[in-house]
């Protein structure tokens, strides 16, 4: 038979599954078989022949192939073809039907058969995924009725970028014969093409067809993650676990969630539950490991990112964060190392470097000024005027490190030695009440919105800035003077900064709080613009959610005042039209009443002075653009300038001054003056 000769030929051994999508165990060749052996090795082959004719007869009876023709004889040989592609012999299936096509050309099951087994080898070459186009494409010219073959050929053509084609093609095999998996199928595509709102639809559409489909409710609750809209999208996930309590990737994706919400027990508990059902779940040691950094527990942060690089040491994730966490708490040889091993990570050729690959080279260098500094009081120093403008012009606008001329911050010097760590209880009780007052203090800094996770580490270091503040002010009320950069003098606004910028570098190396007006020049006149995106097409800013509404009426007042100066006629439909606005989309038809906002306007916000009544400075620009719900961009920005920077901190000088002088007046008050040096002294 054909089989026997492709058999021979190929001298493959196999085991058979009896599922069409399970694969084979394949050998080259038979281990235990030598020649002259009883049997003889052609015997093993053959039955392994005979059970695939076997397998193939029982596909014919049961239909589990398509295309099927009248004759029997011909059903059986096309059966073979698929009987091999299922125990993933391609190349062998790829023969078997070219000669079944030898006899017939227009035999569509075995052109169908063929552009299957053309697809599973598309992997490992791509001229195959035009060989697999070529024939899905010839049997939607012979058979156009098929859904299966557009959704093959869907399979093939997503994994080549070629998105929207694929779209079309599963929106045709729908429109054909509608089914859970068809939905699913684009959903996921559309997904993948951050068309999240069509994605939860087709996702509804999967579960409506078939409820039990804990992948097609977690993609659900994705497409509502990835618009922020997190608190759909926590409500999807436990629906998904109710389908299935084992779901890890649900509990990964529920904890995720919970994170960005700012709730920071709740996603413990979910990252938990993951790591439970698999403790080397990489995602969750990943996902856990950063929001424990970022919620101020250092040393459980890098327990994760360790067991995380035990399973995949090249992870660049928790390489990264592995040594940012260990300079956040001084431990720099450890840090500077792992930091290194991401450096020594290059991209490969036309690949995207990682964020954290562009971020380290960075970080690397300001954790070896840190640890060259490191015996020096932090008063005695100054980032602003020590790291070169360059550098500091690349770091905070997140550039490739291509800085010329520059000199490297000196290496790890043995003498220097890395920070002991500290034990609460060790402390003396004045100290220990320090603390909790600086805690107790900081923790009144954390935004009371959705979206912020609380940071202990940041809590603290914004109390000690509150209370050293206190003291510095205390005593330039009192006519004292300061150390302040190593030299001794009254304390002036910027040293007030300075005092809360030094903690807010210590509690977090990886974001550069950097001076604007100690910027190269050339980059100051430029400006330093402040973008942030609160609806761009289907996401929404859960961050700034709460404000939508006073930036709403403050952009219907302004549209009022420019139609009432521009565009009068119509200004009476407008005002009517605006009554019935509650949200920002609401604002897309009213773009329509003026020629000149039809594609989207912008609106200047302006903050009056104080140190010059009657004069108004630039706020921030609001822009609205888009033609409808899904494909609107609101977005705010702050054009920072040097003369508005300038502006703003002349306006704070004035504040500074009269703050001092009502300071000192009524440190004149000994019974207040003794209150106060009490709350400093505490």
């Amino acid at each position: 038979s054909r089989w026997c000769i492709v058999l021979k030929n190929n001298t493959h051994y196999v085991q058979f599954k009896p599922k069409l999508s399970e694969s084979a165990i394949l050998q080259l060749e038979d281990p235990d078989c030598e020649e002259g052996s009883n049997p003889p090795c052609e015997s093993i082959f053959s039955l392994n022949a005979e059970k695939i004719l076997n397998q193939a007869k029982l596909f014919v009876e049961q239909r589990r192939f398509p295309f099927a023709v009248e004759n029997q004889n011909t059903n059986e040989e096309l059966a073979i073809g698929y009987v091999l592609i299922g125990n993933g012999l391609n190349d062998e299936a790829i023969k078997h039907f070219s000669l079944l096509l030898q006899g017939d050309p227009e035999l569509v099951s075995a052109i169908y058969g063929r552009g299957i087994a053309y697809g599973k080898k598309s992997l490992q070459d791509i001229k195959n995924a035009d060989l697999a186009l070529y024939e899905l494409s010839r049997v939607i010219a012979l058979e156009p009725s098929r859904p299966e073959v557009y959704e093959q050929r869907a399979e093939i053509l997503s994994p080549l970028g070629r998105i929207s084609e694929a779209l079309s093609d599963l929106t045709k095999a729908i429109q054909l014969q509608p089914s859970a998996r068809l939905y699913r199928h684009r959903g996921t595509l559309l997904f993948i093409s951050e068309d999240y709102m069509a994605a939860m639809e087709d996702f509804q559409q999967s579960l409506e067809l078939k409820k039990n489909q804990p992948i097609a409710m977690l993609y659900k609750g994705l497409t509502f993650f990835h618009r922020g809209l997190l608190k759909e999208a926590i409500e999807v996930f436990k629906e998904a676990l109710k389908l299935k309590s084992d779901f890890i990737d649900a509990y990964k994706s529920l904890g995720q969630a919970y994170r960005e919400l700012g709730d920071f027990e709740n996603a413990m508990e979910s990252f938990q539950k993951a790591l439970l059902l698999d403790q080397n779940h990489i995602q969750s040691l990943q996902l856990r490991g950063m929001m424990l950094y970022h919620h101020g527990s250092l040393q459980e942060a890098i327990g994760n990112f360790k067991r995380c690089l035990q399973l995949e040491p090249y992870n660049e994730v928790c390489q990264y964060m592995k040594g940012l966490s260990h300079v956040a708490m001084g431990q720099f040889y450890e840090g500077i190392k792992a930091q290194t091993k991401v450096m020594l990570n290059d991209p490969l050729l036309g690949q995207k470097a990682s964020s954290e690959y562009l971020k380290v080279k960075y970080l690397r260098e300001y954790s070896r000024y840190l640890h060259s500094h490191l015996d020096v009081p932090v008063a005695e120093y100054n980032v602003d005027q020590d790291l070169p403008g360059n550098f500091k012009n690349h770091w905070a606008k997140n550039l490739p490190f291509l800085i010329e001329d520059y000199e490297e911050q000196p290496g790890l010097q043995p003498h220097i030695k890395d920070v002991l760590p500290q034990n609460f209880d060790s402390y003396s009780a004045e100290v220990q009440k320090l603390i909790c007052t600086a805690d107790r203090l900081g923790a009144l800094m954390q935004y009371d919105t959705l979206g912020f996770l609380p940071n202990l580490r940041v809590h603290r270091a914004m109390g000690l800035a509150t209370i050293e503040v206190m003291q510095a002010m205390q005593r330039t009320w009192s006519n004292s003077k300061v150390r302040v950069n190593g030299k001794t003098r009254q304390l002036q606004w910027r040293d007030m900064f300075d005092i809360a910028v030094k903690w807010r570098r210590i509690a977090d190396p990886d974001q550069p709080v950097l001076w604007l007006d100690q910027m190269p020049a050339r980059s100051l006149s430029r400006g330093f613009n402040n973008h942030i995106n609160l609806i761009r097409g289907q996401i929404i800013n859960i961050r700034y959610l709460q404000y939508f509404s006073s930036i709403l009426s403050f952009v219907k007042e302004r549209i009022l005042v420019y139609h009432g100066a521009y565009n009068p006629r119509v200004l009476q439909e407008v005002k009517q039209a605006l009554e019935n606005v509650n949200k920002v989309e609401d604002l897309l038809p009213i773009m329509k009443f003026n020629s000149k906002t039809r594609d989207g306007f912008t609106v200047n916000s302006k903050v009056p002075s104080l140190k010059d009544p009657g004069k108004e400075y630039d706020g921030f620009t609001i822009t609205i653009t888009g033609d409808r719900v899904g494909n609107m961009l609101f977005s705010v920005e702050t054009q920072t300038t040097d003369e508005r920077t300038q502006q703003y901190q002349s306006e704070i000088e004035a504040l500074y001054k009269d703050l001092t002088a009502k300071g000192k007046t009524l440190m004149l008050s000994t019974e207040l003056g003794v209150r106060l040096a009490s709350v400093c002294i505490c």
